[in-house]
């Protein structure tokens, strides 16, 4: 199986190995700095070497025929025509021999001859008629012993200038770079072509790593410079001060920074300009207009602003203009002049105003992409009709109103490929659409087009189109039973008012989506033929019927499977059976699903959430679930699970899970507390708030160009009793909901460790003790609901840290003491307390009055040898004296409060007495120590009271 073999820079001394011909997969063999020897030999048949793609024996001392690579040998006589016949060759290294005669046509553009006294013509520059005269320098380039600075170059085009030996041509594209020591770029004066595209320069010594030196661009006799793809590569565009032979500048996908600077203009020669998905900023300088040579620029993908430059209008040349995807504002500038156009996008700017009617001048134009702007105004499409070689046309997203007249003579002649005309108010089907045979994409989606979608349309582009989009709108009427497109790859008609049953889609189909219509029925059997869906989304309709088994068997190409909203009924059928599986969510809440979750789930190892809320399905809570390593959600909610949450035996899991909803189900026993050690992602506060979970797709559309969408993950979660739908969740989001189970105990100090927490919901339980000082932790709580329980002790003062805090409900519980006050607590409306008659404050008009009583009888209860008999206690009581040592045996106390006591003396370190709050033991003013800021000054003075505790 050997595939490479490197030995170089060795003492190994024998003949060629031609022995190594008989390995079938061999592609590599690296010799060179060695003392291999002797002729190389015959192959002794037709299969030796059938796979070598690249082999270096240079630097040894081998004789004979030429073969392979023999750069630095002493080779002798003329160089074979024959080698001309090997049409896949790349690079000929014949350097440093004694070769001598006229260098073959067929190899003049393909090798390095240098060192080689006897040779003459191209590209060494000597005439043949003047052998003798001539002497040639040394080559410039030695190798040294660095070996992965040999076989990782990719040399295909290199020319040295004659008494100079200084490179003028170095293309080093998509391959690993390692420098020499001492090589630099600017002693390349003479170099007139540098492509270092697609290099990975994370592994790289070249010294344009990092910051490229923007000395390069000041290179006197550069023509061509190349680094585009290199997204670790930064640099800026330095100022030119004197006049450059540029060519062509392509620094797309790169690193490149900063703003353009205006003295651009004096790259006169510019041909092509590629900025494409840089990081550059700051106005377009208007003197962009003066490099009128300019037929390619490319300025998209950036974060530009400003206006586009009236000047634009002088590079007439122009045959591609692209600005999309920058923060470009003002209106359209007149571009006229650029009648050479065939590719025109300023999309996914801010520009505003009209379209602009000069547009119709550009008869070349074959591309218009002016979507997701802010243009506005009537626009006469018969501009479009005029425009012979128009054929791709984006409109949508903006506020435009097209008008359409009838009986124009150009509508039927007009051909697209692509017609994009989202969000254009169109209120009917364009009629000229029928006359279009060789549409690739329709898209018609956010419009208020009504009635029923017309015949016609079944019959148009029957061949061609890929992709029919008329989502969001106000159809009606009904489907065909299968869809005439052959060739289809998108379907959506989403957000409609459709009837009828499910049309079948082509094998083809990659995104199918149906959902928000009226449409019923069951899903037919022929899905099973689909060959590679990505998105399934029948969700939000009346359809029923068992869930075909065979859509469980397409995870494997299915990202998202979504039938929520329906009535579909019988048991989940075996999703990922097959184990190799690309499924990243499914939904199938809000339908009449029973049994228990499939097992197979747990193959399904890219699944990211699963959602099945509001069935009537029966099982134990799915702790096998946790070995899914990208599980953000799992919604239970509203089902007939039951049962303990144990503590798995193995592997915890849910290590990604974000969103936990199992409210309204029968769960038992204490609060799942042992995961929380593992829910790694609720405890860290991400600092990128602005991304969605989500799935990204990406695939080639034929002939047109890759398409792209992202389809956000989406639940409903109850908040203060009220189903609340989110569209889209910030991966930030972290959301726990427990409420309406059967769950007992105390609630757990860990769950201050979440600290990514939005929201928590433990309502609605048996749950009993006081609630935990820790959840002052959770800094970035939204909602905390733990009404209906059977709590007690006071509301920790900590909760007012909570600065984000907006909802708060700890009604129906037995809570006891003042109401905090201040921050968020202010805002909070008296229903959140209600139904807990020891709590006291302004919110619930009743005044906490004043506690000290007269005296107080001797403490009722007596220590035994067993502490967890004391971990329990609640002190609502005022005690008086000192606080006793004993407390600090209470390993497990959570609450404790001896607010306005009598108190005196030290307050006791150590154990759970470190964290109190110094609001607990307020209005003790004989109290002294750390917590109160007051020195106790002589401790060993103080003279303590007997125990109140009697040992048994």
């Amino acid at each position: 199986m050997l595939e490479g073999l490197i030995v170089s820079n060795n003492q190994l001394n024998d003949v060629f190995p031609s022995w190594l011909g008989s390995l079938p997969n061999l592609k590599l063999l690296i010799l060179h700095h060695n003392g291999f020897y002797g002729l190389l030999g015959k192959p002794k048949n037709h299969s030796e070497f059938l796979n070598l793609q690249v082999i270096d024996i240079s630097f040894n001392n081998f004789t004979g025929p030429i073969l392979f690579k023999p750069s630095n040998n002493m080779l002798t006589g003329c160089i074979p025509s024959s080698l001309g016949n090997l049409t896949a060759l790349e690079s000929l290294d014949l350097s440093q021999n004694n070769l001598s005669g006229e260098i073959p046509e067929q190899l003049k553009q393909l090798g390095s001859f240098q060192g080689n006294p006897g040779l003459c013509g191209d590209p060494l520059l000597k005439k043949c008629g003047d052998l003798e005269s001539s002497t040639l320098p040394p080559p410039v380039f030695e190798e040294n012993d660095d070996a992965e600075s040999l076989f990782k170059l990719d040399w295909k085009f290199v020319l040295a200038g004659y008494l100079s030996g200084l490179v003028v041509g170095l293309v080093l594209g998509d391959v690993v770079i390692i420098r020499r020591h001492g090589w630099t770029l600017f002693n390349l004066v003479h170099l007139q072509s540098l492509n270092l595209a697609d290099n990975d320069f994370s592994s790289s010594e070249i010294p344009v790593a990092g910051e490229f030196p923007s000395g390069v661009f000041q290179l006197p006799n550069l023509r061509i410079l190349d680094v585009s793809s290199n997204g670790n590569l930064k640099g800026y565009i330095p100022d030119f001060h004197h006049k450059s032979p540029l060519k062509e500048l392509k620094l797309g996908g790169s690193g490149f920074s900063g703003g353009l600077p205006s003295s651009i203009q004096m790259l006169d020669s510019l041909d092509l300009l590629d900025f494409q998905d840089c990081n550059f900023s700051g106005p377009i300088p208007s003197s962009l207009g003066k490099l009128t040579q300019l037929t390619f620029l490319v300025l998209s993908e950036n974060s530009f602003s400003g206006h586009i430059p009236r000047s634009f209008q002088n590079l007439t040349r122009l045959t591609k203009l692209v600005l999309r995807y920058n923060q470009l504002f003002g209106p359209i500038p007149s571009l006229s002049n650029l009648t050479n156009l065939n590719l025109l996008d300023f999309s996914d700017n801010q520009l505003h105003g009209r379209v602009p009617q000069s547009l119709s001048n550009l008869m070349n134009l074959e591309t218009l992409y002016l979507h997701s702007n802010k243009l506005n105004g009537a626009l006469e499409f018969d501009m479009f009709f005029r425009m012979k070689s128009l054929a791709y046309l984006d409109l949508g997203r903006n506020n435009l109103s097209l008008l359409f007249s009838k009986g124009n003579k150009n509508a039927t002649s007009s051909k697209f490929k692509i017609l994009a005309l989202e969000s254009c108010n169109l209120s009917e089907f364009p009629y000229f659409i029928r006359h279009q045979n060789e549409l690739e994409r329709l898209s018609l989606a956010k419009n208020q087009i009504c009635y029923e979608i017309p015949k016609w349309m079944w019959k148009t582009s029957i061949d061609t189109l890929v992709s029919f989009s008329i989502e969001d709108n106000l159809l009606t009427g009904f489907l065909p039973v299968a869809l005439p497109w052959v060739n289809l790859l998108t379907f959506g008609v989403s957000f409609n008012r459709l009837q009828g049953t499910l049309p079948i889609p082509p094998p083809s189909i990659v995104f199918y989506n149906v959902s928000n219509n009226l449409l019923s029925g069951e899903v037919p059997i022929m899905f099973c033929n689909l060959s590679s869906p990505y998105n399934l989304d029948l969700s939000n309709n009346t359809l029923d019927g068992n869930i075909p088994e065979c859509l469980g068997n397409l995870s494997s190409t299915l990202y998202v499977l979504n039938l929520r909203n329906n009535f579909f009924k019988g048991i989940i059928p075996k999703i990922c059976n097959n184990k190799a599986s690309n499924l990243r969510i499914i939904y199938l809440s809000y339908n009449k699903l029973q049994g228990q979750l499939p097992r197979t789930l747990s193959n399904c190892k890219m699944l990211e959430g699963i959602v099945v809320s509001n069935n009537q399905l029966s099982d134990v809570f799915p702790s096998w679930l946790g070995s899914l390593p990208v599980l953000k959600l799992l919604i239970l909610q509203h089902n007939g699970f039951y049962g303990v949450i144990e503590k798995p035996k193995g592997y915890i899991g849910f290590p990604e899970l974000r969103v936990l909803d199992i409210s309204f189900n029968n769960f038992t026993g204490e609060l799942p507390s042992h995961y929380v050690s593992s829910w790694n992602a609720m405890k860290a506060i991400d600092p990128h708030p602005f991304t969605y979970l989500g799935v990204i797709f990406n695939f080639t559309v034929p002939k047109t160009a890759l398409y792209q969408d992202k389809i956000r993950f989406a639940i409903t979660i109850t908040t203060k009793g009220v189903n609340r739908y989110y569209g889209a969740i910030q991966d930030i989001f972290a959301f726990i909901d427990m409420s309406s189970n059967k769950f007992e105990g105390e609630i757990s100090t860990l769950f201050g460790n979440l600290k990514s927490f939005r929201s928590l919901n433990l309502s609605n339980n048996m749950l009993t003790g006081c609630i935990p000082s820790s959840l002052g932790n959770l800094t970035e709580l939204e909602s905390l609901d733990l009404s209906q329980n059977n709590l007690s002790g006071e509301i920790p003062q900590q909760l007012k840290q909570l600065m984000f805090l907006a909802s708060f409900n700890v009604s129906y519980n037995k809570l006891t003491g003042p109401i905090p006050q201040g921050n968020q607590f202010s805002a909070f409306e008296s229903s959140s307390f209600e139904g807990n008659p020891g709590l006291c404050g302004d919110l619930l008009f009743k005044k906490c009055g004043d506690l000290e009583p007269s005296s107080l009888p001797p403490s009722a209860f007596e220590e035994n040898d067993d502490l967890e008999s004391m971990f329990k206690l609640d002190w609502k009581f005022v005690l008086i004296g000192f606080i006793r040592q004993q407390l600090k045996q209470l390993g497990f106390l959570e609450c404790f409060n001896v607010f306005r006591g009598k108190l005196t003396g030290p307050i006791l370190q150590g154990n759970q007495l470190n964290t109190l709050h110094s609001s607990s033991i307020e209005g003790n003013p004989q109290l002294c120590g750390d917590l109160v800021f007051k020195k106790c000054d002589d401790l060993e003075s103080l003279s303590l009271p007997p125990s109140v505790f009697a040992k048994k």
